[in-house]
């Protein structure tokens, strides 16, 4: 008896072709929506996931005062010291590395190219901070990071624009204002960060290199602490801010005169409001569907009217009030079924182009595509049952009547 449904719905759709498609738009536009807006959501939740963890695995970042930007130490926070590293290495657990860095702006100049950028002066735990690897060359030796060495680690932005792409850049001299600094390597490229800035328009020297010579103090900005993947980084936290307290004489009545940010709170924070923002595109998105539901009962209604004659000689003949309403109801079903079918398939193209113009992941989430293609089935059910109750219900002398 189903299939029997199914075949009558299949005719009847092609009978009309032009009708049953545009019955089915509000569908098609609704499932492609949701999927859509889902699916480049998620990438986009993906891609700020992945800038962030660029930034170092399990990362704590400690800095001088309570805000960060510009005049964020304009509170009067004194800067760390090389000590106050050396003081959470030794009596923090459950650290991997802990890197202090110094940091100036200048200008490189090799040959006759120049090329401004950042120096960060730091030890080797900086690379494992920052996940960080070598396209070629090597880390710092202690000899040099005791010594304060002009060796220095280029970032590929540097090499790009100074060197050139065809150069080896290893063994060559960048001219840093009064000194120059010997390349012994090169840094994997990262691309921008979640702020649009060029990470790997960077070069990376031993911390008393940049003190001495760039600087001109011994002062900390910042301390860079990656914690073990297997420990609760909200442990290490409190642990370096009671540290960090008693090294710098605070007082119980006394608020912290740095901050210790976790990578993990900020990639919580941003990826939970663009989940947000995923489920209100997507909600607004499923509206269509409610509206080609509608237009589904309308057209249905419409059938009804038209079949009125047709459904008489039907029941005349011995076919069942049951058998009336689940013909309807089939073709109402199918209609609905054949739109999200079309919709996931515009929805997967739309995605994937979507995902290259923003430069995101294609990260496709089938769950949200079975619950959009179930959804937009139900719509057919709910949305078709009224006019399928209403031929089912048809006076059978009343519809042959019927002109």
């Amino acid at each position: 008896m189903i299939l029997n449904a199914f075949l009558l719905a299949v005719r009847e759709i092609r009978r009309n072709l032009m009708r049953s498609i545009l019955t089915m738009l509000g569908i098609i536009i609704g499932v492609a929506a949701v999927i859509t807006m889902v699916t480049l959501g998620n990438g986009a939740t993906a891609q700020v996931a992945a800038e962030i963890s660029s930034l170092g695995s399990n990362l704590l970042m400690v800095r001088p005062g309570q805000r960060m930007g510009p005049g964020r130490d304009s509170s009067g926070a004194k800067s760390f010291k090389i000590e106050d590293a050396d003081a959470i290495s030794k009596e923090i657990a459950s650290i991997v590395a802990v890197a202090p860095t110094a940091s100036a702006s200048v200008t490189a100049v090799y040959g006759n190219e120049n090329w401004s950028t950042t120096v960060v002066g730091s030890n080797n735990d900086y690379f494992i901070t920052g996940n960080w690897e070598l396209a070629e060359g090597r880390k710092f030796t202690a000899a040099e990071l005791k010594a304060g060495k002009t060796s220095c680690v280029i970032g590929n932005t540097v090499a790009k624009e100074l060197l050139g792409s065809n150069e080896d850049v290893l063994g060559k001299k960048l001219r840093l204002g009064s000194f120059s600094c010997q390349v012994i390597g090169l840094l994997q490229p990262k691309g921008q960060s979640m702020m649009g800035n060029d990470q790997d328009d960077t070069i990376i020297m031993p911390i008393k290199t940049v003190q001495r010579r760039l600087t001109g103090n011994q002062d900390i900005r910042m301390i860079r602490i990656s914690v073990k993947p297997d420990i609760n980084t909200d442990v290490v936290n409190r642990a370096i801010t009671l540290l960090l307290r008693d090294r710098r004489h605070l007082s119980d009545n006394e608020k912290n005169d740095f901050m210790v940010m976790d990578t993990r709170e900020i990639t919580n924070t941003l990826t939970g409001t663009t989940r947000v923002m995923t489920m209100l595109l997507g909600a607004v998105a499923a509206v269509s569907l409610i509206v080609g539901g509608i237009g589904i009962m309308n057209i249905m209604l419409v059938s009804v009217t038209e079949r009125t004659r047709e459904i008489g000689i039907r029941m005349a003949i011995g076919a069942l009030e049951k058998e009336v309403l689940l013909q309807f109801l089939v073709e109402a079903v199918v209609l609905s079924s054949l739109g999200g079918l079309i919709g996931i398939i515009l929805a997967l193209i739309a995605s994937s182009v979507g995902s290259i113009l923003m430069g995101v992941p294609f990260t496709l989430n089938y769950g949200i595509i079975t619950l959009a293609f179930v959804f937009s089935a139900i719509v057919g059910v709910v949305f078709g049952y009224f006019p399928a109750r209403n031929a089912a219900r048809l006076n059978p002398i009343d519809a042959l009547r019927h002109e």
